[in-house]
């Protein structure tokens, strides 16, 4: 049973990889904020048009790991229609699951379970963070670009 989720968890992790969603510059854009990770060259820029406090649409473009990318495409999907508040939240879970592979106790990650492994490579922790901290920083209006340093 173990393997084969592993090996589904993968599988989703390279399609959003080879085929991200919401790979695109939105313009305009309400807020937009830039990130690297200097350790291995990823770099993402996100984009977020805003209804208010809630996030109505989303993209981003970047380059990196598969990690990266496919972390940066499964956050655009869940950051939909979610208010600031609720995006902090559900990056707290995240940020916990990823460093260190912890279920949150309460609410559903959905796909973005598929990075429950992460914690197991250290060096792969930042790759998958670095679109949530750019996801942060867009929300707060930061406009100096974000690092995993």
């Amino acid at each position: 049973m173990f393997d084969d989720l592993t090996d589904l968890y993968q599988q989703v992790i390279l399609d959003h990889s080879r085929n991200p969603r919401n790979f695109r510059v939105l313009d305009p854009a309400d807020r937009r904020a830039e990130g690297t990770n200097p350790l291995c060259g990823d770099q993402v820029s996100l984009y977020l048009r805003m209804d208010g406090d809630r996030v109505r649409e989303v993209g981003f473009q970047g380059s990196g790991c598969a990690i990266s990318k496919a972390s940066a495409s499964l956050m655009t999907e869940a950051l939909q229609g979610r208010t600031a508040d609720e995006i902090r939240a559900l990056f707290d879970q995240v940020h916990t699951m990823v460093t260190t592979g912890r279920m949150p106790e309460t609410g559903d990650l959905g796909k973005l379970a598929v990075f429950t492994g992460v914690h197991k490579f250290p060096a792969r922790v930042k790759c998958a963070l670095l679109p949530w901290h750019a996801a942060i920083a867009a929300l707060e209006g930061r406009a100096e670009p974000v690092s995993t340093e």
